[in-house]
């Protein structure tokens, strides 16, 4: 992303404020500048395992960033930046309330050699080191721009645990590349991590990976075309070798990497990804710096009106007097954006958790009955609580995807209500969520009782001796011995259904058990997932209302400032009067030119549907 000439704009209209008394205009702009110079584009490259992701990730930038292996997948995401030289940092959260509610982190940096022993899962298995990404940093001029490239671990479906913090991170990225290779066509876990990723992300192209090892990779081509056809899934595909694009970047051979299909893909990263967002940087950069100076000139001019025209002061006093008193509303606590946050919040967080709790009751209901059916749940314990932990992993991420549509939705709508005249550049809103169930604990089932060899024996010992003495002494009432062959028939009877009745007994125990285990985990779930969108909510929140805020006292400034020199132009002498309105010509006549160069610095990339 080119930045230089948002950069430029922001600091002539530094400049043309500095003049003026207005600290808190020229904060908003230095705020916007240092979100210009350190604004990145996320780039996640998502898919199931072994699907080329690393490869793809390594050719892109041409270095072996991400660690391949033919057997192991990567364990933990693997963040591609830009940077002079070389470097590796592991970072890893200690815990989720840090400052400002955001997560604290630790960062250790280690020598590159040692990037397999964490990113892979044959260094880190299970991610056993609790990190939360590995960055990497490298001198590339494809990430010079500010692209950042995410290798994460394979989803294994939308129904895995990866596949949750996957579709957890998909908010905050500003694309997403889907990765497949040409073995075979889409599956449905893929369309439909697919369709999340486009309700929640600008940017969502595919990537068909492996075209040297398929010979009918058209073929696969064009029905995942069709896939994404019949799915209403507008979103490109590109198909590549990595393997090719490797062997061109060892040779120079310009025509073997235009047959590796790498050149066409790197164009759309720059030109849609990064051209992109440069549009959107010089959209907020030209609304945030027009809104400045035209407050700094709203003053100047009523100032002007007040000195040109004396007997009309006091007509423009009232004016200024009510407006200002309409801008002083804006940061009450009854103002209309404000009943509109914090009704809709309160909402909002209700309609979250009743969906959340809702999915979550639908699997305990699910699980119970498959357990009530099963038997014995210790036969197929393994198959079950994958089951189960898929299933809730797959409800926390559209829980997730559906809190994020709706929190983006309200914050357009506080927008609106804040000033319904004019258009409003929302803040950043930070509505991913952590990985929640990473604080979950695995669904484990305690080892239950066996009934052994002995286990039976004694038990149909003792029910066999029951029904034998039972019916030996009704046997002795009509003359027969007490060990007689119906006695002993009916105790080896009583003793086979002692046995079974006993199996039955530890069946349901387990039964029980296993279902217990099920509750506590789904509860789990349940307040973890919970937690992480109200703790979202909340910062979405503070986020509108910090920055709203600061708009009407920035406002309500502007205002006064007005009222005051209409205020001290009833005071002044005619020569002081024609004096000051020389200065404030002069100074107008600044801010325009200043507007005109920030309007010519950032047209070329504002098409007129965008500045609309």
């Amino acid at each position: 992303m080119t930045t230089a000439a948002p950069v430029q704009a922001v600091d002539l209209a530094l400049a043309a404020v500095e003049r003026h008394d207005r600290p808190d205009l020229h904060a908003r702009l230095r705020a916007t500048r240092t979100r210009l110079v350190d604004e990145q584009v996320r780039v996640l490259v998502v898919g199931e395992f072994k699907q080329g992701k690393s490869m793809l990730v390594n050719a892109l930038v041409g270095a072996p960033v991400c660690p391949v292996f033919d057997d192991l997948a990567t364990s933990v995401p693997t963040v591609v930046r830009h940077a002079d030289t070389a470097t590796v940092t592991l970072v890893r959260v200690l815990d989720a309330d840090g400052p400002a509610g955001q997560p604290r982190t630790e960062r250790i940096a280690v020598d590159v050699e040692q990037l397999p022993a964490y990113a892979s899962e044959s260094g880190n298995p299970g991610n056993r080191e609790r990190l939360s990404c590995v960055e990497v940093g490298i001198p590339r001029p494809l990430l010079a721009g500010g692209l950042v490239l995410v290798d994460t671990p394979g989803v294994g479906g939308l129904s895995s645990v990866h596949g949750a913090a996957t579709m957890s991170a998909l908010p905050s990225a500003d694309a997403v590349l889907l990765v497949s290779d040409a073995s075979q066509e889409y599956t449905a876990p893929e369309l439909e991590l697919l369709r999340q990723a486009t309700s929640v992300c600008p940017n969502v192209a595919c990537v068909l990976t492996k075209t040297d090892l398929y010979p009918d990779w058209r073929a696969i081509a064009e029905l995942d075309r069709g896939h994404l056809a019949r799915a209403g899934i507008d979103a490109d595909l590109f198909t590549v070798s990595s393997t090719v694009r490797w062997q061109a970047l060892l040779a120079g051979d310009t025509e073997l990497n235009a047959e590796s299909g790498y050149p066409a893909l790197v164009r759309y990263l720059r030109k849609d990804v990064l051209g992109l967002a440069d549009e959107l940087a010089r959209r907020s950069t030209l609304h945030d710096v027009l809104a400045v100076t035209d407050q700094v000139a709203s003053s100047l001019r009523a100032e002007q009106t007040a000195q040109q025209n004396p007997e009309a002061v006091q007509e423009l006093i009232r004016e200024l007097t009510a407006a200002e008193q309409r801008a002083a509303g804006l940061k009450e606590r009854s103002a209309r954006w404000q009943q509109t946050l914090n009704d809709g919040v309160a909402d909002l967080n209700a309609d979250i958790d009743y969906d959340l709790r809702d999915r979550m009751r639908e699997i305990l209901r699910d699980g119970e009955e498959a357990l009530t059916s099963a038997g014995d749940p210790t036969k197929a314990w393994d198959q079950f609580s994958a089951w189960a932990q898929q299933a809730a992993a797959a409800a926390a991420s559209a829980n997730s995807i559906w809190a994020t549509q709706r929190a983006r939705w309200l914050a357009q709508r506080v927008a609106e209500h804040f000033d319904e005249d004019h258009q409003q550049l929302l803040p950043a809103l930070r509505t991913e969520t952590p990985g929640a169930l990473r604080s979950v604990r695995a669904l484990t089932l305690k080892a239950g009782d066996k009934l052994g060899v002995g286990g039976r024996l004694l038990t149909g010992v003792r029910g066999g001796y029951v029904g034998m003495l039972m019916f030996g002494l009704l046997g002795t009432m009509i003359g027969l011995p007490l060990l007689h062959p119906i006695a002993i028939g009916a105790g080896l009877l009583m003793g086979r259904k002692a046995v079974g009745d006993e199996r039955k007994r530890m069946a349901t125990r387990r039964q029980n058990d296993s279902k217990a285990a099920l509750r506590r985990y789904v509860d789990d779930v349940t307040f973890h997932v919970g937690k992480d969108s109200r703790d979202m909510l909340r910062g979405l929140q503070r986020d509108l209302r910090d920055h709203f805020t600061a708009q009407a006292e920035q406002l309500k400034r502007s205002l006064q400032e007005s009222l005051q020199a209409a205020e001290r132009s009833v005071k002044a002498s005619r020569s002081e009067r024609e004096a000051r309105l020389a200065e404030i010509k002069t100074e107008l006549q600044r801010l325009e030119a200043v507007r005109k160069q920030v309007r010519t610095l950032l047209a070329p990339a504002v098409t007129p549907r965008a500045a609309a």
